[in-house]
């Protein structure tokens, strides 16, 4: 046979032999010794969280040596842009870390794996209902929800004692009219009763909403919503904007500040108390002076209770993905209960899953924990999980509105009308 044609002959049966077993090279997302490789970008930031990430990814690797994940550090403060231009690019990570109101816009974009047929029913089983509602959008499951967060009151312990007011607990909260009466009562001497850190007003406005009745945003039967201000709406903005502008029990100069900003004045006896997210509590262990003595409260009850909105953290998997039932087996693996607790803690969250949130570490006095997992029950979906346009509304609308608001620039009837009328002109172009 000559030279050129063996030659030929042996190119041609290399390339049915790749054919045949499916090895394509890094196309199909195998390495050079044919295991699998998948990405994991963790939006993980505090030391403990990425710890704990890093060591269950390296248990995962040590575990399956033909399926190897690589840990990928992403962004909070630019995850929704730099996935979009990846997927648009084709480079989207396989598992993805994100939160549960950044992925409508994914999901209707075709852009994340419907996760319905490729989650074990152990998994599906653990995490309650309302909780997989935040990642359904049309019937498909595009996240799995598994980290949570309330908001509580954190509050300096001796000012509360001193003051001689009722200390709330779970099961007897301050309703909103008490909050306001009390954190009158414990402002005075270059001090304020409370300090609400608006920086993004939006969230903390719709999330707690929930307990006082309010929604903002109503579904019709034909699916469509449409912004509508009810009497529950007005009780949880009412009450901030009083207490900066009729009380003066809330600090001015804080309504534009982020959480993290207003711990040195509540160190300083500044303010008496400040609404923060549940994970804070990581800030105030490390940051507090020393003998420093605070507590956790549950935010004030309305007509629902305790009821508030989060939006879980989540693991997705790429549409574009060549190797999603392995992507879903390392999120089944994170998400076991006892990984679960591990992330749980590094992110001093609480976690969706009703094995792992029953862990008795998660419910100790100690640094709130306690109070914290006595506010899960209550945990409902955000008022605008799924609604397209949110994003939009949320950046043009409602947060320079809800700003001017709580500063005394604008009145209610003008709040209303730009959140309601603006906002429903903004939502119908998303829903033609």
């Amino acid at each position: 046979m000559p030279a050129s044609l063996r030659t030929a002959v042996a190119s041609a049966a290399t390339a049915l032999a790749l054919l045949l077993t499916g090895c394509a090279g890094p196309d199909d997302g195998r390495g050079d010794h044919g295991r699998i490789e998948l990405s994991f970008q963790s939006l993980a930031w505090q030391k403990e969280s990425v710890d704990a990430n890093k060591q269950l990814v390296e248990e995962w690797n040590e575990a399956h040596p033909d399926i190897h994940v690589s840990y990928v550090q992403g962004s909070w403060d630019t995850v929704h842009d730099q996935l979009l231009t990846s997927f648009e690019g084709g480079e989207a990570p396989d598992i993805i870390h994100d939160a549960s109101d950044d992925l409508a816009d994914f999901a209707y974009g075709g852009y994340l794996a419907d996760l319905r047929g490729l989650l074990p029913g152990r998994l599906k089983a653990d995490i309650p209902g309302q909780s997989w509602s935040t990642t359904t959008f049309d019937d498909g499951v595009y996240g799995v929800p598994f980290l949570q967060e309330p908001r509580v009151l954190v509050a300096n312990s001796r000012i509360l004692h001193e003051s001689g007011v009722r200390i709330p607990t779970p099961d007897r909260p301050w309703s909103w009219a008490e909050f306001r009466r009390i954190t009158g009562e414990l402002t005075g001497k270059g001090r304020y009763g409370v300090a609400w850190p608006l920086k993004e007003p939006v969230s903390v406005t719709l999330n707690l909403g929930l307990s006082g009745g309010g929604r903002l945003f109503h579904r019709g039967a034909d699916g469509k919503v449409t912004l509508r201000a009810e009497k529950g709406d007005r009780i949880v903005p009412g009450t901030i904007h009083d207490q900066v502008n009729t009380d003066h029990s809330a600090a001015r100069t804080t309504l534009g500040m982020g959480g993290s900003d207003t711990l040195p004045g509540f160190f300083g006896g500044k303010y008496a108390m400040v609404p923060l997210g549940f994970s804070y509590r990581q800030q105030v262990v490390e940051q507090a002076p020393e003998g420093f003595e605070w507590t956790v409260l549950p935010a004030p009850a309305g007509s629902a209770g305790l009821a508030q909105g989060v939006s879980p953290q989540t693991l997705s998997v790429s549409a574009a993905s060549p190797h999603k039932k392995e992507a879903a087996r390392f999120i089944d693996f994170l998400l076991r209960p006892p990984n679960m607790v591990r992330l749980a803690k590094g992110d001093w969250m609480l976690p969706t899953g009703t094995a792992a949130l029953a862990d008795p570490s998660l419910h100790t006095a100690e640094n709130g924990w306690a109070t914290g997992a006595a506010l899960a029950e209550a945990l409902r979906p955000a008022p605008a999980q799924s609604v397209r346009g949110y994003p939009e509304w949320k950046d043009k609308v409602a947060t320079p509105a809800l700003q001017e608001y709580y500063s005394g620039a604008i009145g209610a009837d003008e709040l209303r009308q730009r959140l309601v009328d603006d906002g429903n002109r903004v939502l119908a172009r998303y829903q033609r």
